[in-house]
């Protein structure tokens, strides 16, 4: 029997979960700390896994050779209770970083202000405050892969230092990577919009800037399952995830009814780019159903294409309480507890995130596969060596993070090293690249603060509270700039003044997690306000749109008397700043939209439930997204934003010529429009069969046509050859966000790889490169230039 001094450090050890904390007082910053075995009693060297000789995978099979199927059971969810007569200590996996670190899941520990100083509830210093940048949507508004890197980087470098403060883990399960379909989803501004590939770009990056290491990136990993990593990223919600409850279909209950072509082509995209491309350490499965399966019981969707087709390096977690909405929401196939924690287990989830930290009528609540375990072996459902296997990949996990050995360039992050300047002015930097002006008639932007003395300022969101700024998925921030204090460092603020700035939009009362929204309008109180300012101002208003998705403001766009429109998004604590940088000029507003704004008839043409990108012309439904959309008029389209300048692109290249040898491989169908009377020998080649080392070439200039210096996002898309049928009408193949001075034209470099720019997916799923004439087109809202590419196979 362990003595009454042993005990005390365990039950520590359990409560205190992600820190390592012992009777001491000590915060280790490592599970294999000779002094923190030695006060649980035990000798660290007689621990394999604790030699960090060793190679990961040898020192993870030890360790789990110590476990008892009962404690390898108890660390199948976010709340593990580590195997303390081991040595190994509770583990609280659930982390999020979506824009900033977060205080949701139970792993980050901010103190709490107003109890200071007993609010130093945990560690070795007080922390009451994280960077909160803008929210993802605005983030995806700067097409600047860059500025996503560096953000991810800021973000782990707190978490880190809280993970050293004894206030936070290591795994964090953001970013969310769900491609925008339908305009209504509540959950918008967590994403980076609406095309797959600039969605797979930004997870690339975010992920790259939370986990590599300077000198371990993911571009020189050796062995990719041994590679340090700072912190580790999860890319979300897989798969097919985007409705969440609209008209009584919830994500718990919504089984996504998805073609192939539609899953490889947009749903499957991003996260393959994620895994493939950034190395992300973690995927996360969602709570809906796909084609009748849960996504999270789905063997094809786990173990065949994240580990089988797309080799993941890490652990693939369920959404919170998903195995549990198989059973309770979902009823599928009327399975009890045991069954589904049996089958998520054996089609691949390695991690069953329960919300066990939550007490209820007294009790915790617990994760199904830490509930049911142990009935399903002893049911013979679930066997003790697919546990391992689970467990293998949780802790090289954990391995590579230096949780069990410390990463010594880390070792010394500290409260210091959390809210610094560095952050700070690279938060609102982030706010005002993401800024979009929709509308600025007559150049009524940028207000010239010395001929302005004043302003009037209205509006529900002029005094933004944190939430209407931050968004969601957020810690209590650095520091807070409403738009009304950002406006007052230029101006007066009077109700007598000639100009007025009206700060609208809508708030997570309408989208958010958990809430789809009924209509893309503003509040009606809203638009009657602003039609009464604009009517009884002398001068054009100013209109600021402060939201995540779109909203139809046809009436303002129309509106003789509102001069501008500046869509701020959900700009973060510095968002008052960087809209007030935007407004008074110090900044030339760059961003291009991320996702179409449509007009609010769209929500009559096609419900939110229909999953087709593809229009469905027998029922009217005309599409979605950028890609696909062929109905009426949109509001603005995806990548509009106008600038204090203009552009004017120009391009040397008038066409070029690929020839695509087919190396013996086998020629692939097309489908074509019923019109084509003939067809080529050889319609397409299977992307996955050739070497695709070819390339296109070319630059693009940008000139500055203006007297003020700004970044502008060079969007370049491909365009399939008009015979082939159901298309793409256009998809984006790259972007670069350059900065031209005033009066100055920069040149800039692309290159295209003809396999991945051209390719399109086929009805039978295969992604193909057509031969023909495809088309490259380079566009923003004052110039356009375009040029065909003509390919052919050698067969």
């Amino acid at each position: 029997m362990a003595s009454p001094s042993h005990l005390l450090v365990l039950v520590s050890l359990l409560l205190c979960g992600t820190i390592l904390v012992a009777t001491s007082g000590k915060v280790y910053t490592k599970v294999c700390d000779a002094e923190r075995f030695a006060e649980l009693g035990l000798n660290m060297s007689a621990f394999p896994y604790c030699d960090a000789s060793l190679p990961y995978a040898d020192r993870v099979r030890d360790l789990i050779g110590w476990m008892t199927v009962e404690e390898k059971v108890g660390n199948l969810g976010d709340y593990s209770r580590g195997a303390p007569r081991v040595g190994l200590p509770p583990y609280k996996w659930w982390s999020e970083a979506l824009h900033g670190i977060s205080n949701k899941g139970p792993s980050t520990l901010f103190d709490d202000l107003d109890s200071k100083p007993a609010g130093n509830h945990s560690g070795r210093a007080a922390v009451y405050n994280g960077t909160v940048f803008a929210n993802v949507i605005n983030s995806a508004a700067t097409f600047n892969e860059t500025l996503w890197k560096s953000i991810g980087q800021a973000v782990s470098t707190e978490a880190r230092a809280m993970y050293n403060l004894g206030k936070g883990g290591l795994t964090y399960w953001s970013p969310n990577i769900n491609v925008v379909r339908d305009p209504r989803w509540g959950r918008a501004l967590e994403t980076p919009g609406e095309d797959p590939f600039v969605v797979g770009r930004y997870a690339v990056n975010f992920v790259r800037g939370m986990q590599d290491i300077p000198g371990h990136d993911a571009d020189n990993a050796g062995d990719p399952f041994s590679r340090p990593i700072k912190t580790s990223a999860c890319c979300k919600h897989y798969a097919a995830y985007d409705v969440d409850d609209w008209h009584n279909h919830t994500r718990f209950t919504f089984d996504a009814r998805v073609t192939e072509r539609d899953m490889v082509e947009t749903f499957l995209r991003p996260f393959k780019m994620c895994v493939r491309d950034g190395d992300v350490s973690s995927v996360m499965c969602s709570y809906n159903r796909v084609n009748g399966i849960p996504a999270c019981a789905d063997a094809r969707l786990l173990s065949g294409t994240i580990r089988g087709d797309w080799q993941l390096h890490g652990y693939i977690v369920s959404d919170c309480d998903a195995v549990q909405v198989m059973t309770d929401n979902a009823t599928w196939l009327n399975f009890t507890g045991v069954e589904s924690s049996a089958a998520s287990l054996k089609a691949g989830l390695d991690l069953d995130c329960g919300e066990s930290w939550i007490k209820q009528n007294g009790k915790q609540l617990k994760d199904f596969l830490t509930e049911y375990g142990m009935a399903a072996v002893s049911q013979g459902k679930m066997r003790e060596s697919d546990i391992d296997n689970a467990l293998k990949n949780q802790y090289m996990t954990l391995m590579r993070l230096g949780y069990f050995d410390n990463i010594p360039q880390y070792a010394s992050l500290n409260e210091t090293d959390i809210c610094t300047d560095e952050h700070k002015s690279l938060a609102v930097d982030g706010a005002r690249q993401g800024m979009v002006l929709l509308k600025n008639d007559d150049n009524l932007l940028p207000l010239d603060p010395k001929k302005i003395r004043a302003v009037a300022v209205h509006g529900p969101h002029a005094l933004a509270p944190e939430k209407v700024m931050d968004g969601d998925y957020t810690g209590p921030p650095c520091r807070y700039v409403t738009p009304r204090q950002g406006i007052s460092k230029d101006v007066k603020i009077s109700h007598h003044a000639n100009m007025t700035i009206y700060f609208g939009g809508i708030n997570l009362h309408i989208e958010k997690e958990g809430n789809d929204r009924e209509d893309l309008l503003l509040p009606k109180n809203q638009t009657e306000e602003i039609m009464h300012f604009a009517a009884a101002s002398p001068n054009p208003i100013v209109l600021v749109i402060l939201s995540g998705g779109g909203i139809d403001i046809s009436f303002a766009q129309n509106h003789p008397k509102i001069g501008a429109i500046l869509w701020a998004g959900y700009p973060g604590s510095e968002g008052g700043n960087a809209i007030a940088d935007v407004i008074f000029g110090r900044y030339n507003p760059g961003g291009r939209l991320p996702l179409t704004w449509f007009k609010n008839k769209y929500i009559y043409q096609i419900p939110m439930t229909s999953m087709d990108l593809r229009p469905v012309p027998k029922l009217g439904y005309p599409g979605r997204t950028y890609k696909f959309y062929d109905g009426p008029e949109v509001l603005y389209p995806f990548g509009y934003g106008l600038s204090y300048t203009k552009y004017l692109y120009e391009t040397c290249t008038n066409g070029t010529a690929v020839m695509l040898p087919t190396d013996g491989r086998h020629c692939k169908g097309l489908s074509y429009k019923p019109s084509v009377a003939t067809t080529p020998a050889c319609p397409a080649i299977n992307v996955d069969g050739h070497a695709c080392t070819e390339t296109v070439n070319f630059n693009v200039s940008v000139t500055n046509g203006g007297d003020r210096g700004g970044a502008n996002v060079v969007l370049v898309y491909t365009v399939p050859p008009p015979e082939v049928a159901q298309a793409p009408i256009k998809q984006v193949a790259a972007f670069r966000r350059v900065f031209v001075p005033a009066w100055s034209t920069a040149s800039v470099p692309f290159t295209l790889n003809v396999c991945k720019a051209f390719g399109i997916v086929e009805r039978t799923a295969y992604t193909v490169v057509p031969s023909g004439v495809s088309m490259v087109l380079i566009e923003n809202g004052d110039s356009s230039v375009s040029f065909p590419v003509k390919i052919d196979f050698s067969v």
